[in-house]
């Protein structure tokens, strides 16, 4: 029977296993898609959530043997959410000599005043949070855009754009914003969310929990995630498995005519082609009965 201090020595153990782990899909991540390169300034936008924190400390901890010099900078929107403890980050990120800046916006007032009650904040929430973010961004020379989401929120996404939008996207590991002056990039693509929350758990990272969104308990992306749940109780690997094939696309096997030159396949040299429209107002199509009654040969032979 194992005693207290053999207990403690393998749960440091397995604590260092999961950081090493952690630190490792994040390095791979930024090395898969060359997310950070010499003298970039680095926006990580900390919530106060695990998600975020975790990428902080992740980024923290790759910048010290990096093969690359980089900054970081934190920086939190605080959103005047009511009960909000706006002294919770500033003290966290004095304490760990991180440079930041907290950005004051009503926007909760704005999102309830806004989106009736009962009804999902989350999508105008975030691009209100997304404008003031990119604002300070392009004021204050930062190249890249460090977000919170992990390979479980990439895997969501997925499913809801198919599911409730027919369309086949999800959240790319890096992106340059709509207007070409931000570039995106996503540290803790590859990572799990439980192993998050679990390493959150034993850095005792100061939480602060989203009344805002998080009270909403029946969205959307709840209801996908507890499906992705299932799916990887009943069939372990799963959701890797999934994640790993938004990796490895073959446009030719789907149906996007904007990504595969299907006009061309098969074409014949010469032959001309019928547009759409043609095909759409055709003439009516005979009953099969009438096509067979069209008129036979019959050969005679004189003797």
């Amino acid at each position: 029977m194992s005693g207290p201090t053999e207990n403690s020595r393998k749960q440091v153990y397995e604590a260092g296993k999961l950081a090493k782990r952690l630190r490792h899909q994040v390095g791979q991540a930024i090395a898969d898609f060359q997310m950070i390169a010499e003298g970039d300034r680095v926006m990580v936008c900390l919530s106060g959530g695990k998600d975020s924190y975790t990428l902080l400390d992740m980024l923290l901890s790759l910048q010290r043997k990096a093969p690359v010099n980089f900054e970081l900078i934190a920086v939190n929107l605080d959103q005047k959410q009511p009960g909000f403890p706006a002294e919770v980050l500033p003290d966290y990120l004095q304490s760990q000599g991180v440079p930041y800046t907290i950005l004051e916006q009503d926007t909760y007032s704005t999102v309830s005043r806004l989106i009736p009650q009962g009804k999902t904040m989350c999508s105008l929430c975030s691009r209100m949070r997304r404008g003031a973010l990119y604002a300070w961004a392009a004021q204050n020379g930062i190249t890249k855009i460090a977000l919170g989401h992990h390979r479980d929120d990439i895997l969501a996404t997925f499913f809801l754009n198919m599911f409730f939008q027919a369309s086949l996207k999800a959240m790319p590991p890096k992106l340059q914003s709509d207007d070409g002056q931000h570039t995106v990039i996503r540290p803790l693509a590859y990572c799990r969310e439980d192993e998050i929350a679990q390493y959150a758990e034993q850095r005792g990272f100061p939480i602060i929990p989203c009344n805002l969104c998080g009270s909403q308990e029946h969205l959307q992306r709840k209801t996908v995630r507890r499906m992705l749940d299932d799916w990887e109780r009943q069939f372990p690997g799963r959701s890797d498995m999934i994640f790993r094939a938004l990796g490895n696309v073959a446009p030719s096997q789907l149906a996007d005519r904007r990504l595969f030159d299907f006009t061309a396949l098969g074409a014949r040299e010469g032959a001309a082609g019928a547009d759409a429209h043609a095909w759409l107002a055709g003439g009516e199509i005979q009953p099969a009965t009438e096509r067979q009654a069209a008129p036979t040969l019959v050969s005679t032979t004189i003797d």
